[in-house]
């Protein structure tokens, strides 16, 4: 595999006991590198153009212990430090970049075949690290997973933080594991066919342990974002933020070998230059691709639904290769539990009941807000992705968002039946977008996945649980959100692997494995594709009707979201179906539940079929074609 990038900022051992110092520091007029470990010196750093200051110092190894001392008086970690073994308070250390990796030929996987399952490390086990993920891959390809998504894991403050306030972005989170920890994760997923997704932050830093402040004008006070100072993309010196946050892009797609950045919130990297942040590093990382000779993508998180993040830049986009989708979620949402209250306001009719026109319109385009009015924004929302693959669309039932910002942290198993479930599964599964899975949604789990921080100052401690209170207000919720800084909330938001295997819950998992296989093996499921599918909705019935095909086959997905069972004819092309999945007959008595694959079979010859449908059910149809 070629690497030819190579990193240029932070401490970057260079072998025989020598390792190269670079820092961005304009603020200050002089910079020494303070080593605090395994010896205690004070070597001075030379100036560069631009505010830099670096140099070559003997005698250090990976392990050594050190901070900068800005003009002889502030001592500071390394704002590009690679590991934090203290915490956000403490010393950088160095870090060897080599690792043994034995990951074989892999070439990552194309877009539309990622299936995805995010996954926050310090709750998805007991023992919160990056190796005790690895016994559980095995299991989750069988599923069908084909991409890990990890929430990110820089350096934040104390043991406990979904990750969004991270301070370091170079350094992983040191109650995570060390950074080789994180490289034995991506080996061991790649040596299974499974690839690695890293979340990162890009529009704020975290509020404790960010000295960033100190070195240089990386933040701009003429915009704020809902978390504090945003990043300076477009003023004075920012051409030297880019490049700070676009090496640190490179750094895990090129040592760490992920596949793919999800980039939070781009809607809040607030940019206004001629070629954007965005723009630059989608073309830095296109030119890495081809170095690399693999697949590596960029996935951005947007609320603004503005197509242009997804567009080719030669028809004015910026390039970005896919996009959560939270219309999809949203609309989902609104038809199984009935919500309409705080944004969810935007996704019911104006009676305020659900409308299944609304789920067919996300199907066909991959937005609900195309640039008509929200009452809830109370302004014209999105823009038309007209043209745009379908495979560029992240879409999902459940996600750290849309759970952990519930303020009881609430999984979709807690308000909604298993029936509902089932449906959720189809309708996110059969989708020509690309799925996530948010983790224990492929068997139910119970727990909730609720808000956790821990902060060593009282006083932002007491602002966040302010603000969680205030986040509130919009939806009406009476009560008190449980507390963030207690760690009986974070270990609250731990999985029980366990009830993969009990009842109802093993039934949803075999559900959720037979829908990925067909999706994996026949070809109108696999095939990601807006234009070869037809959408239809029968709003009185409360019945969607989708329609795929590809060269190899077609399939028939019908989903009943009303609460009777439904008799209908509906349009089929002609030829031989076969009935290869009906929800209903995935039952909790596990003595009747019917086995992956032994559906009965319907052969139907003319244009139309009839059916009934049970309340809050779905089947699946399916015909071969030959030649």
């Amino acid at each position: 595999m070629r690497q030819t990038w190579a990193p240029s900022l932070g401490a970057v051992y260079l072998g025989n006991r020598r390792t190269r110092f670079r820092v961005w520091a304009p603020l200050a007029q002089k910079v020494d590198v303070h080593l605090l470990a395994p010896d205690n010196r004070i070597v001075a750093l030379a100036p560069e153009e631009w505010g830099y200051f670096a140099g070559v110092i003997d005698g250090v190894e990976p392990g050594s212990l050190y901070v900068y001392r800005l003009d002889g008086q502030k001592e500071r970690p390394d704002p590009a430090s690679r590991f934090q073994p203290e915490g956000v308070h403490g010393p950088s250390q160095v870090v060897s970049r080599h690792y043994e990796w034995s990951e074989g030929c892999w070439f990552g996987l194309p877009l539309q075949a990622y299936v995805v399952y995010e996954l926050h490390v310090g709750t998805f086990t007991a023992r919160g690290t990056f190796g005790a993920i690895v016994p559980h891959l095995d299991e989750l390809k069988e599923l069908g997973v084909t991409a890990i998504e990890l929430m990110p894991v820089s350096q934040f403050p104390g043991p406990r933080n979904w990750g969004y306030d991270g301070v370091f972005p170079f350094a992983v989170q040191n109650s995570y594991g060390r950074p080789e920890g994180l490289k034995g994760l991506v080996n061991a997923c790649h040596q299974r066919g499974l690839a690695v997704i890293l979340d990162v932050v890009y529009n704020h830093l975290g509020p404790e342990g960010n000295y960033l402040w100190d070195y240089g004008p990386y933040f701009t006070d003429r915009y704020k974002t809902p978390w504090g100072s945003a990043v300076n993309f477009d003023g004075p010196h920012s051409d030297h933020v880019r490049r700070y946050f676009i090496e640190n892009a490179l750094y895990w797609l090129t040592e760490f070998h992920v596949d793919a950045l999800r980039l939070d919130a781009t809607h809040a990297i607030l940019d206004f230059s001629a070629g954007t942040f965005l723009e630059e590093l989608a073309a830095v990382v296109e030119q890495q691709r081809e170095q690399l000779d693999r697949r590596v993508y960029l996935i951005a998180e947007s609320d603004r639904n503005d197509a242009r993040l997804i567009r080719l830049p030669e028809l004015g986009g910026y390039g970005l290769d896919a996009q959560w989708s939270d219309d999809f979620h949203h609309v989902l949402h609104t038809l199984l539990t009935g919500e309409s209250i705080g944004y969810y306001q935007d996704y019911v009719g104006p009676d305020s009941r659900p409308r299944v026109e609304y789920l067919a319109k996300v199907y066909k385009e991959g937005y609900l807000y195309t640039g008509q009015y929200s009452r809830f924004r109370q302004h014209r929302h999105g823009t038309s992705p007209a043209g745009v693959p379908a495979s560029r669309f992240v879409v999902c039932t459940q996600n750290h968002d849309q759970v952990g910002n519930r303020m009881l942290g609430e999984r979709l198993s807690q308000l909604v039946s298993f029936e509902d479930l089932k449906l959720a599964a189809g309708v996110l599964l059969l989708s020509p977008f690309v799925p996530l899975i948010f983790m224990g949604e492929e068997y139910g789990e119970t727990a909730p996945f609720l808000y956790f921080v821990s902060h060593s100052d009282p006083q932002l401690v007491e602002a966040v649980r302010r603000g969680r209170r205030q986040e509130f207000a919009a939806f009406h919720t009476k009560g008190e959100p449980p507390d963030p800084q207690a760690e009986e909330t974070f270990v609250r938001s731990r999985l029980n692997h366990q009830l993969r295997h009990k009842g109802g819950h093993a039934v949803l998992r075999r559900l959720y494995g037979e829908l990925l296989r067909i999706r994996r093996e026949h070809p109108a499921l696999a095939t990601l594709s807006k234009e070869q599918m037809e959408v239809i909705s029968y709003e009185k019935e409360k019945v969607l009707y989708v329609h795929r095909w590809a060269r190899g086959g077609d399939a028939v997905s019908v989903f009943n979201f009303g609460d009777q069972l439904v008799p209908l004819n509906l349009p089929i092309p002609p030829g031989e179906w076969e009935q290869r999945v009906a929800s209903a007959e995935f039952r909790t008595d596990q003595d009747e539940a019917l086995q992956p694959g032994a559906q009965p079979s319907k052969h139907i010859s003319e244009g139309e079929v009839a059916l009934e449908l049970p309340a809050k059910a779905f089947v699946l149809l399916m015909s071969e074609r030959h030649g």
